[in-house]
């Protein structure tokens, strides 16, 4: 997303890694090797098969799987910050709305490569671009989320020019990066709508599958828009304060913070009072026997309700929703910080939830024979973390180099001593 000048006015002055501090240097060089462990583990599933892994046929879906849909939840705030920016008119947001897009671009790159790797037939990866089947749901997110980080790459090119004193030097593309920063309202429309399109049909490739009961719900598709909102906008606010603390700067104005947090609260509201209607609906004002059932053998073989009430209600959204909303509290970046890691744990719990719980139930299991069918169980496999590990490492390391090569915080400024 570029901002509101040109190219040429406004020349970028380098966050500077060489002075940054010791911790910041051991920063870099952790996710650096844990980079390495992901790759080493990345190529290990490649060339063994998938058969490595503690993923099988009653429970396909795992550690990967859960990585996938919180990444693609977290890159949320590029979609909600542009809508804010080019859509509501809100410019003052501009000076995290940059941010905002890298966060979205390396969640999105981040989610597909977990995707390569899960996918068992990586050499087939490009057949949804071919081969349509516009009856699936996973189809059409597939199509979503290339043609959405199509126009993160596309938002995020102006940027990239502004930050080089070469590439301002050819004509032809600060020419091209002009002519995109004009398009900006449109291509932000456009991304708009292609996020909220995938991100709803996240929540539907579960809510739509009558036959696994904790997944069937009509208001999934909508709670996997609230949630990502939420938690996506946390995370943009929680690498900008964590970035301003490591460098000693104010990345953006004080009051760009509070408005942020006040969003964020805001978000968390909706996502609540929709949650407990959703969960109302189906456990306490009617009764389905399959999901009475499937809560039960939850309830008995897994820790799902605590991580439901706890981990998704009270520890990521509650409490963070009070923290955001409260003058006092929004005030202290620290404790905003902690807020936004609650918001985005309550965001991969309630992914691990959702993935996991449907299988944890067997598809032929009845109240009649319950004893008869085994209860489905995973635990990731040692080369299933290191692959997870790599890919968070990667995104973590790709948005330090780009605050140091980057000019993602115009408005970045030396904190006063």
């Amino acid at each position: 997303m570029a901002a509101e000048m040109h190219l040429e006015e406004r020349p970028f002055r380098r966050l500077g890694l060489r002075k940054a501090s010791l911790p910041v240097k051991l920063w870099i060089v952790l996710l650096g090797l844990c980079l390495i462990i992901g790759v080493v583990s990345g190529v290990y599933v490649l060339v063994n098969g998938l058969g490595v892994t503690n993923l099988s046929n009653a429970l396909p879906w795992g550690l990967w799987i859960t990585l996938d849909l919180s990444s693609i939840g977290l890159g949320a705030g590029a979609f909600t910050l542009s809508a804010a920016v080019y859509l509501l008119g809100l410019k003052r947001f501009e000076a995290i709305a940059r941010a905002a897009v890298m966060v979205g671009l390396l969640g999105y790159t981040s989610a597909m490569a977990a995707l390569f790797i899960d996918i068992g037939r990586p050499d087939r990866f490009y057949h949804p671009l071919i081969y349509w089947n516009v009856h699936s749901v996973l189809w059409e997110i597939t199509m979503c989320v290339v043609l959405y980080s199509t126009v993160l790459v596309t938002e995020l090119f102006p940027v990239v020019v502004e930050s080089s004193a070469r590439l301002r030097q050819i004509k032809f593309l600060r020419s091209l990066a002009h002519r995109l920063h004009s398009f900006m309202p449109v291509v932000a429309l456009l991304g708009v709508g292609l996020s909220m399109l995938h991100q709803s049909s996240l929540g539907a490739t579960y809510g739509i599958l009558t036959a696994r009961p904790i997944w069937y719900s009509p208001s999934a598709p909508v709670l996997f828009i609230l949630s990502a909102v939420t938690a996506g906008v946390s995370l943009t606010l929680l690498v900008t304060l964590l970035s301003g603390k490591l460098l000693a700067k104010e990345m953006i104005p004080p009051d760009i913070v509070s408005g942020v947090a006040r969003l964020i609260g805001f978000a968390c509201i909706a996502y609540l009072y929709l949650k407990m209607w959703s969960w109302a609906a189906t456990n306490y004002y009617s009764y389905v026997p399959e999901q009475q059932l499937g809560a039960e053998v939850l309830k008995r073989y897994t820790p799902y309700d605590f991580t439901f009430w706890f981990g998704e209600v009270v520890f990521g959204a509650l409490i963070p929703a009070v923290i955001f909303l409260w003058r006092r509290t929004r005030q202290n970046h620290n404790v905003l910080m902690l807020a936004a890691i609650m918001v985005i744990a309550g965001l991969v719990i309630n992914r691990w939830n959702m993935t996991l719980s449907g299988f944890v139930i067997p598809l032929d299991w009845s109240p009649g024979v319950r004893d008869v069918f085994p209860i489905n169980s995973y635990e990731p496999a040692l080369v299933e973390w290191g692959v997870a590990i790599g890919i968070v490492a990667y995104s973590w390391l790709a948005y330090t180099l780009a605050v140091r090569f980057l000019n993602i915080y115009p408005d970045a400024r030396d904190l006063p001593k």
